[in-house]
């Protein structure tokens, strides 16, 4: 098994619900950038108390869940702070060990750990170095709006040097076409179950699950 069997409560999001683009930038780096549907009852501040207590639980379906796995029952596999912040916790300068599979996939497993470079209210930007130079980043920014928070994720695989092009490829390789196309359903479709989470949590009324230390 490559995830927990949870059930999906929520409607996931279809593609078409986004616009999404795909750039070919200089040096053989590509960019994936996704422009969401706003997130109804969704605030910035709850968006960054989110990312920031990832280690914590949920009630989920009659259960007590990891919110990682409830964020996305199907693809979602493991979620820990692999090295806390200098402040400690989940912010600026920790790193984050992430296991999922686009889809439920296998092949399309990923099994990474990624340095919070960036969280705050504005956002969070998660970034990968090879000889201190960023070769991969995923950043998730966002804004309030009428409809709910506005929600754009933007990928970059591949170094902006040019001394960096073969290193580029290897990753081009690794993120082939139809593991891109899988990356963007599924942020998708994690994106959207916010929209029922995030309310579900700030409006309980309860005191949330003690969270692993």
């Amino acid at each position: 098994m490559y995830h927990p069997t949870l059930p999906v409560l929520y409607p996931l999001r279809p593609i078409d619900t986004a616009s999404v683009q795909f750039t070919d930038c200089a040096h053989g780096r590509r960019r994936v950038t996704i422009d969401h549907r706003p997130l109804a009852g969704v605030t910035p501040a709850m968006l960054l108390d989110w990312f920031t207590h990832l280690d914590g639980t949920m009630r989920y379906g009659g259960q007590v869940v990891d919110r990682y796995l409830a964020w996305h029952p199907t693809d979602h596999i493991r979620w820990e702070l692999w090295r806390a912040a200098p402040g400690g916790g989940a912010g600026e300068g920790a790193r984050f060990h992430i296991v999922e599979a686009f889809g439920g996939n296998p092949r399309f497993r990923v099994d990474v750990v990624d340095r919070v470079e960036k969280l705050d209210v504005t956002g969070i930007r998660l970034v990968q170095r090879l000889v201190g130079v960023p070769i991969f980043a995923l950043e998730h920014t966002w804004s309030a709006g009428v409809e709910g928070t506005h929600y754009v994720s933007v990928m970059d695989i591949g170094a902006r040097s040019a001394a960096m092009a073969p290193v580029n490829a290897l990753l081009r390789r690794r993120f082939r076409p139809a593991m891109v196309e899988a990356w963007v359903r599924h942020n998708i479709e994690e994106v959207g179950q916010l929209e029922y989470l995030l309310p579900q949590l700030a409006n309980s009324g309860e005191a949330e699950p003690a969270q692993r230390a």
